[in-house]
């Protein structure tokens, strides 16, 4: 079996970190366990460009148990756990290709270690997968039957494919399944990118300015959890909605240029290039701490401050955090950036927890099942989650954390069918 991976030696570790996940995606298993049984997959060789984590390992298990031939890579250089990638190699028969920190270089030349297998399934994490087969593999659109988005920033560049006549097979948006984006994106990025930041700086929440830019399902989740631990909430954003919604929640909305001189934190979430740049930097506080947790590392303009610390002007203060030295009014300032500007959830913390990934990978494995039952039906469009599927998943979910629901009495159905009932 074809791999690559950083240590072999890691895979009883990874092996038992992948079952305590597994322990907490009750949904995930129910799956599992009926795709064992059934097969709905066979014949499907499935290509997932995913972060390497202990969750994910859960689904590709999933997806091999229905009969797949799966072959995984990281989506993000720095979301890859080691033991993890490992645990797939050795005890469940996985090739992976993803090692923690690899280079650009390697990272697509882990995506195309996939393409040259052919997939009739792609499992996507931001697009960079399919991407890549579009424009550096054309020929092989015509033998992929369908894919799978997982996140925001690729339903986006999706979209834009689909409105250029340019996707070469259908797509399902993962994302934009409710039991997805308002769990994952909310609860999973709110908690996660918090203890991503805490983990690598130390700092106190309470008391800080905190700055969140965008606010999506994700930024609402930032913003919620940081203003939990005492902060003093300040969003930035361009949908006047949006703006809106963050200011009827008690925060306060300002344009970055103002942001930048108030922020203690400030966290980019938009799934947008630029967010915080040059003339963003030369209005901070000295100490302020960077992080992304958007999915590419574009959304800090980490090139223009490079350019503002140049010489011997930047170091690496503690494992994941890089200082650069920036002129200020007074002075230099310090600017801190986590995690290199990647995934702060991911490059810095464990990422989301397992209970939240149980809903986002349950629609995963469900709609690569959905996909096969539809092949030769489907146009090549950006297709939502069915929404029988997304209510079995939250139906599912209920049930494993023991909650009730109630149903509906037949006056009840009928009044809510009719139109000439009056008050």
């Amino acid at each position: 079996m074809d791999f690559d991976i950083a240590d072999i030696s890691q895979a009883d570790l990874g092996r038992q970190r992948i079952a305590w996940a597994d322990s907490n995606m009750p949904v995930l298993e129910s799956i599992r366990d009926r795709f064992a049984k059934e097969k709905p997959l066979t014949g499907m060789v499935v290509a997932a460009c995913l972060h390497i984590t202990t969750e994910t390992a859960n689904l590709l298990r999933t997806l091999k148990a229905g009969g797949a031939e799966v072959y995984a890579a990281a989506s993000n250089p720095l979301s890859t756990q080691d033991d993890v990638a490992a645990s797939l190699v050795k005890h469940e028969g996985i090739p992976v290709f993803a090692v923690r920190g690899e280079s650009s270089e390697v990272y697509y030349r882990h995506l195309d270690e996939l393409l040259d297998r052919h997939p009739t399934i792609t499992m996507d994490d931001g697009c960079d997968l399919v991407s890549r087969l579009h424009s550096a593999r054309p020929e092989q659109l015509k033998e992929v039957v369908a894919g799978t988005e997982e996140t925001t920033t690729g339903v986006i560049r999706l979209r834009a494919m689909e409105e250029d006549n340019a996707l070469g097979f259908p797509v399902v948006a993962v994302n934009d399944a409710d039991t997805k984006h308002m769990f994952d994106n909310r609860y999973g990025t709110g908690q996660s990118t918090l203890d991503g930041i805490i983990r690598a700086t130390n700092t106190l929440l309470a008391g800080k300015s905190f700055v969140v830019a965008g606010y999506g399902y994700c930024g609402k989740g930032v913003a919620s959890r940081a203003s939990g631990m005492g902060a003093n909430v300040i969003v930035t954003e361009i949908d006047p909605i949006r703006a809106l919604e963050a200011t009827m929640d008690g925060f306060r909305v300002m344009p970055m240029a103002e942001a930048a001189r108030q922020g203690d934190i400030f966290v980019t979430v938009t799934g947008n290039r630029d967010v915080l740049r040059e003339e963003h930097f030369l209005l901070m506080k000295d100490g302020a701490i960077l992080a992304n947790s958007g999915h590419f590392d574009v959304e800090i303009d980490l090139n223009a401050l490079k350019s503002l610390a140049s010489g011997e002007r930047s170091r690496k203060v503690r494992p994941l955090v890089d200082e650069y030295l920036v002129p200020g009014k007074s002075g230099d300032i310090r600017v801190m950036v986590v995690a290199d500007g990647r995934l702060v959830n991911l490059g810095a913390a464990e990422g989301h927890p397992a209970a939240v990934m149980d809903m986002s990978f349950a629609n995963q494995a469900l709609a690569a099942e959905w996909l096969v039952s539809q092949i030769g039906q489907l146009e090549n469009k950006v297709y939502l989650v069915p929404e029988v599927i997304d209510k079995e998943v939250a139906r599912l979910k209920l049930a494993t954390m023991g909650v009730k629901v109630d149903i509906l009495t037949d006056a009840q159905e009928k009044y809510l069918a009719s139109w000439n009932v009056g008050t």
